[in-house]
């Protein structure tokens, strides 16, 4: 093949697998010498097609941007509604639960069943407000100063809140989420107070509709495999969710 079309196969093949690739297998798959796949991922990078680094090849991963909450409810709304809905049967009578900001969170509380004694200990005020209606569900707010964006706190204050705090399961969202970067969020101060949330629960589910795979946040959460389950929809490639479930976190599709 010429370097125009060998230029479309490694596309093609980094947009199937959903993480980085050895040169060497890329070599080997398009049936060229290590030289000429060199050759061709400097060009391809130099024109933002592609990342390297380390003998690897990867796509290009989208920066979050930050966005009003009013924007980000009209982001896969559907998707996120049926996240929520899947994530709520996972829900026991009894549950001690952990609950980050996040419009698929808000989701899951939507959710909720009416018939459960639940404790929820949330950062956000609009999921406070939501669980208020549940009459079986004792709900514990952080303190902290309130973000506009986000209606919900992630600062000193939220994280002392947490001293005290034992839960079974803690539902969380993010910005961003693959094999390479992990689990991402905008704010570093919001993946601080995340992955101190994740300290005080046993179980960690990430709620994440797969538009937000391969876009990476300026805060770091974790490595993907530090998910016990992700829940997200049927967007996510099957390449992708082999890899996600060979790294032994399970893939719940909603």
């Amino acid at each position: 093949m010429n370097y125009e079309d060998r230029h479309e196969f490694i596309l093609e093949v980094l947009r199937k697998s959903g993480g980085a690739i050895r040169v060497e297998d890329l070599a080997k798959r398009a049936g060229v010498s290590g030289a000429t796949i060199r050759s061709d991922l400097r060009l391809m990078e130099s024109q933002h097609l592609l990342r390297r680094s380390h003998g690897l090849a990867a796509p290009v991963k989208q920066d979050v941007i930050d966005l009003p909450i009013s924007e980000k409810y009209k982001i896969n709304s559907e998707a996120k509604q049926a996240i929520g809905r899947k994530a709520a049967s996972l829900l026991n009578d009894g549950d001690s639960i952990i609950l980050t900001s996040g419009t698929t969170a808000e989701a899951l509380a939507w959710a909720f069943p009416d018939n459960k004694n639940i404790n929820a200990l949330t950062s956000s005020i609009r999921i406070a407000g939501i669980l208020s209606s549940k009459e079986k569900v004792r709900t514990v707010v952080l303190g902290g100063t309130l973000i506009r964006n986000s209606l919900s706190v992630r600062d000193d204050y939220s994280l002392a809140g947490l001293d005290n705090i034992h839960a079974g399961k803690m539902f969380f969202s993010c910005d961003g989420f693959d094999a390479e970067s992990g689990i991402t969020t905008a704010f570093p101060e919001e993946a601080r107070l995340t992955c101190r949330m994740m300290e005080c629960s046993l179980e960690h589910i990430l709620l994440a509709d797969s538009s937000k795979f391969g876009k990476i946040g300026f805060g770091r959460i974790c490595d993907l495999e530090k998910a016990d389950v992700i829940i997200t929809d049927k967007g996510l490639s099957p390449a992708v969710r082999e890899k996600i479930e060979l790294a032994g976190t399970k893939v719940i599709i909603a």
